[in-house]
């Protein structure tokens, strides 16, 4: 199929729809778009696994300071207290997992 520079084009680079009138310049315009698309896809993944990796670690460190707390104030507690505590890291490191399956 033949493009039309007269009519409207809609081309799709991963997600970017880009509108071409189909001038040199917006052609030109539009191979620059399609090779720094994939770059931008790598970046925002990396930083993507890295807040989620953040956020993960952060909750981790707040679940283990409050069961430490919790143990403190009542050992007799102690069983009941580390395996809520071991659900909850488990439950906030899965954030992670979910990120990095997102970004492959």
């Amino acid at each position: 199929m033949k493009k039309n520079p007269a009519k409207n084009i809609i081309e799709d680079f991963g997600g970017l729809t880009v509108f071409n009138r189909g001038s040199r310049r917006a052609t030109k315009q539009n191979k620059r778009n399609s090779m720094l698309t994939p770059m931008l896809g790598e970046i925002t993944g990396s930083i993507h696994v890295g807040l989620a990796g953040l956020g993960s670690a952060i909750g981790v460190a707040l679940v283990g300071m409050k069961a430490s707390e919790a143990v403190g104030r009542n050992p007799g507690a102690f069983g009941r207290i580390i395996t809520l505590a071991v659900l909850g890291m488990a439950l906030s490191e899965a954030i992670v997992f979910y990120a990095i399956y997102l970004v492959r």
